[in-house]
């Protein structure tokens, strides 16, 4: 490897599997290899749903390890991205206590309405500008407030911020994963001391704030012997959500763009300067969660393809091409479900769940496994469509293309019908955006890429993108969007 090119060890974890990834940056160079994928299987306990939080540290050991193996010992810089939200707590040794909390768990029903009864829903938005969604930070500690390991706990780290501590012994929150607990104010890219306060919220309980960029410690002398990497390694602070990594990764050449990020979750919107905190954006459920340098994430959550996920798990891991393939000759838009709706949360039962919501919105019910897997990409492009048109009217902001970026490039039918749905030219790629944006933030630390837009036109130059056009007219998608809307 040529003396100007580093290599950088970007550890991503989703909600369903953890990967670690080593890219190799030059000046003009950009490449990408996987070092080791790894399962990530929450475990549901007598007390509810939790992360194996245990495991998931075993695998990103294993692939630095793999990491070390693949580059003689040497890599420059490790960076963690991962989901949002949840959290492990320290004790005041910094031990951990239990594993840590699944988004998916049933402990915040019912608890926004607790919190709005305090601190209305109006006041939260304008002072968070957070979406809804019944697993935010915010609802989570109050969900627990009088619980023995919070009453016990001397520190909150979210996910990748533990991992990082494990790996180094220092601890930070950093900033764009810190925007998704409901309790940071997107103005001031600080705590919403307020709104803490109000709600008996201890800020304490949070290490000091860190941005992209920063050091986040070195690897532990104990991490260096069991990886067989050659110190000293630093640790750097990337956006450490994975999607504010995946949307740095966005190889956008103009600003006139949308992205969505796909995979698990559907997150879709826009990039500004400043968040919108109207009303009218709080009532369409859009969310201002911070970026690099000093953006905003603008965006809906959408179920996404979790949808598909747990159908493929309650049909026993069936061939996902021929169920694509099966689902491409399902005549188009016959029955549609609204791939925002909570109620598609939780797991299991998905298939039933699915044609149980169109006999009630009285539509034909999809029966064959082909008929399920069509009503969901349709409903998935449809709420792309809804997310994209209303991002661009709340925030009067056009755009003139739509990036597609994550799991969901590898599937071309989704990727045309949002297309089709939107009536925009969709860029599919890249598929590993989160680790894309992991290791360009590491390189830039290092002074080996430029600003935001640098790292774009890097993206553009050396990842490999598919372009779908359009086909016909919107009419019919807004005609499924009427039949949704009238339920």
């Amino acid at each position: 490897m040529s003396a100007d090119v580093k290599a950088y060890a970007a550890v991503d974890l989703g909600a369903s599997s953890g990967r670690v990834m080593v890219g190799h940056v030059g000046l003009d160079s950009l490449e990408l290899t996987e070092a080791h994928r790894f399962p990530n299987r929450p475990v549901r306990t007598p007390e509810g749903l939790r992360w194996d939080i245990l495991a998931l540290y075993a695998g990103v050991l294993d692939g630095l390890r793999a990491v070390g193996a693949a580059t003689g010992g040497r890599v420059d810089s490790v960076g963690i991205d991962s989901w949002a939200v949840d959290y492990g707590l320290l004790d005041a040794d910094g031990a951990l206590l239990g594993n840590p909390v699944h988004y998916r768990d049933a402990r915040t029903e019912g608890v926004a309405e607790k919190v709005w009864a305090t601190v209305p829903a109006t006041e939260l938005y304008a002072a968070t500008g957070l979406q809804y969604a019944p697993f935010n930070t915010l609802y989570q500690l109050t969900a627990a407030r009088d619980s023995p390991q919070l009453t016990c706990a001397e520190r909150l780290l979210l996910v990748p911020d533990l991992l990082s501590y494990w790996l180094t012994g220092e601890q930070g929150t950093e900033l764009t994963n810190a925007s998704t607990t409901q309790l940071i104010d997107p103005r001031t890219r600080d705590w919403s001391y307020d709104i803490a306060s109000r709600l008996g919220i201890d800020l304490e309980l949070f290490a000091p704030l860190r941005r992209p960029g920063d050091r986040a410690g070195v690897l532990r002398a104990e991490v260096l012997e069991e990886t067989g990497l050659r110190g000293p390694v630093p640790v750097t602070a990337v956006g450490s959500h994975d999607t504010a990594s995946a949307v740095a990764a966005v190889p956008a050449v103009a600003e006139r763009f949308a992205y969505i990020c796909t995979g698990t979750w559907s997150l879709a919107g826009l990039e500004l300067d400043a968040p919108v905190l109207t009303e009218a954006s709080r009532a369409a459920n859009f969310t201002n969660e911070l970026g690099l340098d000093g953006t905003v994430r603008y965006l809906r959550n959408i179920m996404g393809l979790w949808l598909l996920q747990e159908c493929v798990r309650a049909w026993g891991e069936p061939e996902l091409g021929e169920l694509l393939r099966g689902a491409a000759r399902v005549p188009a838009l016959r029955s549609v479900v609204d791939a925002g709706d909570a109620a598609f949360l939780a797991p299991g039962r998905m298939p039933e769940r699915i044609a149980d919501a169109c006999r009630r919105s009285g539509q034909p019910v999809p029966e064959s496994r082909a008929e399920i897997t069509r009503c969901i990409l349709d409903s998935l492009a449809l709420a792309h469509r809804r997310a994209v048109d209303d991002a661009q009217v709340l925030a009067d902001h056009p755009v003139d293309v739509v990036h597609i970026v994550g799991g969901g490039t590898r599937n071309a039918l989704l990727c045309q019908l949002t297309a089709d749905a939107c009536g925009l030219p969709v860029v599919a790629g890249p598929t590993e955006a989160a680790a894309l944006g992991n290791v360009l933030v590491q390189a830039r630390a290092h002074g080996l890429v430029g600003d935001l837009a640098g790292m774009r036109e890097l993206l553009a130059r050396t990842q490999p993108s598919t372009r779908y056009e359009p086909r016909g007219d919107t009419a019919r998608w807004r005609a499924a969007e009427a039949r949704l809307a009238a339920r």
